[in-house]
C-alpha cells in the first residue's frame, strides 16, 4: 500500500525559510510527478509546484524565485524549499505522486509565516 508522510511545516517569521520535506513508502515506481498544492483559510486550493520524473519543474507565479522544487527518485522523496516567506505563503500544504492512474496525497502540513 502506497503512502506518503510529509514533514517540515511550522511557525517562521516572515522572510525566513522552510523545507518540506514528502516520502512515499510501499512501491517500487518512480512517481511520474509529485509536488505540492496548498490551501489558505477561505481561498481555494492551487498549485504550488511540481517536477516529473526527468526534473521538469512548475511553479505557481507567486513563488517563482522563492521556492524550489527538487527530487530523489532513488529514495521516492520530493523536496519543496522555501525562502523569503511571506505572511500569504500561510496554508496547508499537500503533497502529491502520480504513479497511473491514481494520485496519492500526503497528510498535509500546516505553514504559518507571521511575526
Amino acid at each position: 500500500q502506497v503512502q506518503f508522510v510529509e514533514s517540515g511545516g511550522g511557525l517562521v517569521q516572515p522572510g525566513g525559510s522552510l523545507r518540506l520535506s514528502c516520502t512515499a513508502s510501499g512501491s517500487r515506481f518512480v512517481f511520474s510527478y509529485m509536488g505540492w498544492y496548498r490551501q489558505a483559510l477561505g481561498k481555494q486550493r492551487e498549485l504550488v509546484a511540481s517536477i516529473s520524473s526527468a526534473g521538469s519543474t512548475i511553479y505557481v507565479d507567486s513563488v517563482k524565485g522563492r521556492f524550489t522544487i527538487s527530487r530523489d527518485n532513488a529514495k521516492n522523496t520530493a523536496y519543496l524549499q522555501m525562502n523569503s516567506l511571506k505572511p500569504e505563503d500561510t496554508a496547508v500544504y499537500s503533497c502529491y505522486g502520480d504513479l497511473s492512474p491514481r494520485r496519492y496525497w500526503g497528510q498535509g502540513t500546516q505553514v504559518t509565516v507571521s511575526s
